[in-house]
């Protein structure tokens, strides 16, 4: 028998005081930057847990977060969990009633709120029932003539006791909250206990996984209350890399500057930033040095295979394919390739690394027809993607909807995929994204990424629209780059696409819109492009 040791989120904060005391915290704030150390984060998350229990917060109370990726929200991360409550990060991005919905449903008692953003709680105050304590994440003066008896973040902290007092906890103790967007409904809460945050962090920090060392300097561009901020502070925290957080509302050109001034080994963000991103460079015609940039993780959705090349070619940038969701913390697959498989072509290479990846260490999963049937990993098969795991959910909090996700312990991710004889998964679509023509299924990923290769293309979604014989048939959404050589017409997309596909899987039509919606988390907004087109012929 081993000694029982409980793996506990504050842990990762003790070690990095202890062993990377000297390493540095870096935020964007306007035009400069803020620094500090590990070893400063590590007081000032005492401080806050202290203040925190002077305001009333104790075992299981809800602190929430609204804010962005900057060193106040880190400190958030570590201080609730460390006194035994739980943080809860709220998307500053969601409607009004949503966002007031979820602050009721988990019982906030706290929130702490970065200024510019104290407008959008403002004006839902008086729906939320259990809030207690309004804390401006600010300098003092941004507390004042805000939200009724506010609290100035900064002095909160000046006044609280400096000592570190853990609350004894239980490993599978909750410590974060975070909740997932609906397709129908309401949000879905998705409670992460110590122990899957600490395992997570292990898992991802391996070689063969995210490949995160102290040496490395890692800024997040996915959102801090986008599931766990894809588990990075914690992960870059626990291996002592530096953090660099691009502060309020970051864009291209600040994203550039960042990686080029403060030497960013590695980054991470939904494709729509990388996109974004690319577009810049080839508008701006300005030359930042990105050569300390090593790697790019980019998820959540399907990655054209024309914006890895480019990020390959152009910039020399490695970009890898990772995959995951809210109800797994969020790891599940990352792509890398494996030894068996260097031989391969450039071509063979460059398919390969269009997929999802392998599941990372510690994960399970299965490939389960429409009537549950077990699926063999041939590469061609189709079927629904479902995991377990010491980190992944088995139910929403206090929602009735959970049986639709979660049965005899696996939990349904409602992705369609292939998994190939190696391992490696390739999602093919989103079930409620997949346009059913005649019967057989057309995969919108697929046309997408397709479209996006051609070199006027910025943006593209595919969707489907109703039909009244083939019950639907795909609808292309296309954005132009700017400034392109020749205008964009539907028979030029076709004619692109065309050597690709089986006739029947084109779309019946080409739509050009000035931009594709995008989610709360920049996803594409596939639902709102359906509403917008549902009378579409």
């Amino acid at each position: 028998m081993t000694m029982r040791y409980d793996l506990l989120a504050h842990r990762i904060l003790e070690r990095a005081a202890v062993q990377f005391p000297r390493k540095q915290i870096i935020t964007r704030v306007g035009e400069g930057v803020h620094r500090y150390t590990y070893a400063d984060l590590f007081v000032r998350t005492a401080r806050l847990g202290n203040a925190l229990r002077e305001l009333g917060i104790g075992a299981g109370d809800r602190v929430g977060t609204f804010a962005w990726n900057n060193y106040r929200h880190l400190e958030a991360y570590f201080a609730p969990p460390t006194i035994g409550a739980v943080v809860h990060t709220i998307n500053i991005r969601l409607a009004p009633d949503d966002m007031a919905y979820i602050i009721n449903h988990a019982g906030d008692k706290v929130l702490l709120i970065d200024p510019d953003l104290v407008p959008l709680i403002a004006a839902i105050a008086d729906r939320l029932t259990t809030v207690r304590h309004f804390v401006i994440l600010g300098e003092p003066e941004a507390a004042a003539a805000t939200l009724p008896g506010a609290i100035s973040y900064e002095a909160m902290l000046a006044g609280a006791a400096p000592e570190y007092r853990p609350a004894p906890v239980d490993e599978y103790t909750t410590m974060g909250l975070c909740y997932t967007s609906a397709t129908t409904g309401l949000p879905k809460a998705v409670a992460y206990s110590h122990r899957a945050v600490y395992l997570h962090s292990m898992a991802s920090a391996a070689v063969d996984v995210l490949a995160l060392s102290e040496r490395d300097r890692v800024m997040a561009i996915v959102p801090m209350f986008h599931a766990n901020c894809w588990g990075l502070p914690y992960t870059s925290t626990l291996v002592g890399a530096d953090q660099i957080f691009p502060g309020t509302r970051p864009d291209p050109r600040v994203i550039c500057e960042l990686v080029a001034n403060e030497g960013v080994t590695f980054s991470a963000g939904v494709p729509t930033i990388w996109i974004g991103v690319l577009d810049y460079l080839q508008r701006s015609g300005v030359e930042y040095d990105l050569s300390s940039l090593r790697q790019i993780i980019s998820g959540g959705s399907a990655l054209p295979l024309a914006v890895l090349q480019a990020y390959r070619d152009r910039l020399g940038v490695e970009m890898i394919h990772a995959y995951g969701m809210t109800e797994a913390a969020p790891l599940i697959s990352v792509n890398r390739r494996r030894s068996w498989l260097d031989d391969r072509s450039e071509a063979e290479r460059l398919n390969l690394r269009a997929k999802q990846g392998v599941i990372a260490p510690g994960i399970e999963m299965q490939l389960v027809d429409e009537n549950g049937a077990i699926i063999d990993w041939d590469g061609e098969q189709r079927g629904e993607l479902w995991f377990r795991g010491p980190w992944v959910a088995d139910e929403y909090v206090n929602d009735e909807r959970s049986g639709e996700t979660f049965s005899d312990g696996w939990y349904h991710s409602g992705d369609i995929a292939a998994i190939d004889a190696d391992g490696y998964i390739q999602i093919v679509d989103r079930v409620k994204d997949m346009v059913k023509s005649g019967g057989e299924w057309i995969s919108s990923v697929d046309l997408e990424s397709a479209i996006m290769a051609h070199p006027d293309v910025l943006e593209a979604a595919v969707i489907a629209i109703p039909h009244p014989q083939w019950q639907e048939r795909p609808l292309a959404c296309v954005v132009p780059r700017s400034a392109t050589s020749t205008p964009l017409t539907r028979d030029l997309i076709l004619d692109f696409i065309q050597p690709n596909f089986a006739r029947w899987w084109l779309p019946d039509d080409v739509v050009f819109i000035d931009e594709i919606p995008k989610t709360s988390v920049g996803k594409f907004d596939k639902k709102a492009l359906r509403e917008r087109f549902e009378s579409h012929r």
